[in-house]
This record gives structure tokens, C-alpha cells and sequence, in this order.
């Protein structure tokens, strides 16, 4: 699973791209300059035909810079429930907007009981859709391909928003860099784009834990380096306070939490999302990132602990990462069902 020469000279563009463009700005170069969000899109749709390895390895940088452009809501679970429904014409539609970002993409996912499809109780009315969606990853503009799950007769389909009856709100989050919208639909025109829902999901769920965590592990890592630079720097008593063994042992546990996370996630991205390494990734990723954000404002003392320091900002990442698409209890459970370890004595 060693990254492949091209895969590293796209992470060396990536980064270049988020040091010169701070937050959203970054998204324009990101898309127009290196093509991020052409990666998931086959070439016969304008896109770069990519694996999940190469999405990962984006979605990784973006997490180093707790970076806030729309990469996991549009070029990722947009793309993706495109792809798993099977509409050929919706693709040739949208996708090629997706992939050279003159269009940015939403999907209408998890409502007020959580990323599980049970919880989903969004109705189809015919053509129209009624109900309220939460947690949208998408930024304060309203989206130009906007997607929904919704159910018809208690079966789950996959829906394009056509327009009207759409009420797009940002929501105030704890964690600043992850834009996120409450969508209320009231018979909103929609066209039904897979009957097959439950199917449509369950992939995109798998990619987007895979991506995810990717994603945390970049932050883990960025954590982890400034918190060893920091104890490099500061000094206590006449040394740096990376000099005290204790101080490097609780370093040395870091290091090794980030990198077996990072094995987890190299896993899931190189299976292609395998619905068993995709969740085992998202529930590791999770902690390990948790964990590291909460030691890096510890090691960090008093001065980690003001607001406005950067370890905030990777605290409530991780926080509301390892909420995103499922906590990781969820996703445990998910790989015990698998293994038939749930099943009633």
C-alpha cells in the first residue's frame, strides 16, 4: 500500500494549493488547477476516472489544513450516489459540472435520528418531497446539484431536487470548519432517480467512512507535528519539555496511534471502500484523531487551552468528524452484524 509516484505528487499539489489559498478560496485552484473533484468522476463524464486511493490522498491534505471547501459533500457523496444509481442520463446530466466545479453538489442524507436509514422519514408524494434534512455538508451558498433520500411507501429512493418547495439554511456549528445546512423540503418537485435506495446508501456510506477517515487521519497527523513542535520549543526548567520522558512517551503513544489509524485507512481506501475496512477505519480514524486533539491541548498547557488557539479548532474537528456519517460505536456494530456476532443467543 506505498503510495505510487503519481499519488505523491498529487498530495505535493494539493498542499502547495491550501499553503497559497486559505478556506474556501482554495477551492477554486483545487478544482480548476489540479481537478480534485474530477477524481471520483469516470472519463467519460469529464472526470479522471481515480480510485478511492487517489480520493483519499486529497481528502487527507484537506484534513492537515482543516480545510472547509466542499470536497466531501459534493466530489465525493454527490458523485458517489450519482454513480450508485445507475441513472445514466442524471450522470451525463450532472457530472461533468461536478468534475470541473463550476457546480457544486449536496446530498440530503441523515434527519433529526441520525446517519442510520431507519432514521430516514423524509416521504415522496408522487413526484414531491416533504420533510427535513440535517447536517448537510455543504457550504453557506446553496448547492446547484442537490440530492435526497426519501422514502415511497417505505421503500428508500434516491431524488433529484428540481427547484421550488427547497428551504436551504446554514446552521451555526461548533467545529467553524465544516459548513454544514439544515434542508426543509415541502412538496418539493424532485425526479426519482434510484428505487433502489437502501443499495445507493449503503456504498455511499462506505466511501464516505473511507474518505473520512482519510480525512482525520491528515488532522492527526498536523496535530501531532505541532504538538511535537511545540514541546521541542518550549522550555521548562532549562530544557525543552519534549526532553522529559514523560512528555515523550505520551508522544511516542501518539505516534503510534496516528500510524495504525493510518494503516486502517490505507486499507479501506485500497479495497475500495469494503463495507467491513471502511467502518473499522471510521470507528479507528475517529478516536485516534479524538485523542490526539485532546492531547495536543494538554501538552500544549496553558497556552492550548485559549480559544483561539489552533487545538481548538482540531478538537471540535475531531469531535464532529467522529459524529459524521455515524459515531463509532455504529460502525463496530456494523462489522460485529457482518460477522454474525450480533445475532440473537
Amino acid at each position: 500500500m506505498r503510495p505510487t509516484r503519481e499519488q505523491e505528487e498529487l498530495r505535493t499539489a494539493v498542499r502547495s494549493v491550501l499553503a497559497r489559498h486559505e478556506g474556501a478560496a482554495a477551492w477554486g485552484p483545487l478544482t480548476e488547477q489540479i481537478g480534485v473533484a474530477a477524481l471520483a468522476v469516470p472519463a467519460a463524464y469529464g472526470g479522471l476516472g481515480c480510485g478511492q486511493a487517489e480520493i483519499a490522498v486529497v481528502a487527507e491534505e484537506l484534513g492537515r489544513s482543516l480545510s472547509p471547501v466542499p470536497y466531501l459533500g459534493s466530489a465525493v457523496l454527490t458523485v458517489t450516489a450519482l454513480l450508485a444509481s445507475g441513472d445514466w442520463e442524471a450522470c451525463a446530466r450532472l457530472l461533468p459540472g461536478l468534475a470541473d466545479g463550476s457546480a457544486v453538489g449536496a446530498l440530503a442524507w441523515a434527519e433529526t435520528g441520525g446517519w442510520e436509514p431507519a432514521a430516514i422519514g423524509t416521504v415522496s408524494e408522487g413526484s414531491c418531497l416533504s420533510g427535513r434534512k440535517e447536517y448537510v455538508l455543504a457550504g453557506p451558498a446553496r448547492p446547484d446539484v442537490h440530492l435526497a433520500f426519501a422514502r415511497e411507501n417505505g421503500r428508500l429512493g434516491l431524488y433529484e431536487l428540481l427547484g421550488p418547495g427547497v428551504t436551504f439554511t446554514p446552521v451555526t456549528t461548533l467545529d467553524r470548519t465544516r459548513p454544514l445546512a439544515r434542508v426543509e423540503l415541502d412538496r418539493a418537485p424532485a425526479r426519482l432517480l434510484a428505487a433502489d435506495g437502501d443499495a445507493v446508501l449503503a456504498r455511499v456510506r462506505d466511501v464516505a467512512a473511507t474518505v473520512l477517515a482519510a480525512e482525520q487521519v491528515g488532522g492527526a497527523e498536523r496535530a501531532l507535528e505541532e504538538t511535537v513542535r511545540h514541546a521541542r520549543q518550549r522550555v521548562q526548567f532549562g530544557r525543552s519539555i519534549g526532553s522529559f520522558q514523560a512528555v515523550k512517551h505520551r508522544l511516542a503513544d501518539l505516534y503510534a496511534t496516528v500510524e495504525a489509524a493510518r494503516s486502517l485507512a490505507l486499507a479501506a481506501a485500497h479495497t475500495d471502500a469494503e463495507p467491513q475496512a471502511a467502518a473499522a477505519a471510521k470507528a479507528v480514524c475517529s478516536e485516534a484523531y479524538e485523542t490526539v486533539a485532546g492531547e495536543m491541548i494538554q501538552l500544549h498547557g496553558g497556552i492550548g487551552i485559549t480559544w483561539e488557539h489552533p487545538a481548538h479548532d482540531h478538537l471540535k474537528r475531531a469531535h464532529g468528524s467522529a459524529r459524521l456519517f455515524g459515531p463509532p460505536a455504529v460502525h463496530r456494530s456494523r462489522i460485529a452484524d457482518a460477522l454474525g456476532l450480533n445475532a440473537p443467543c
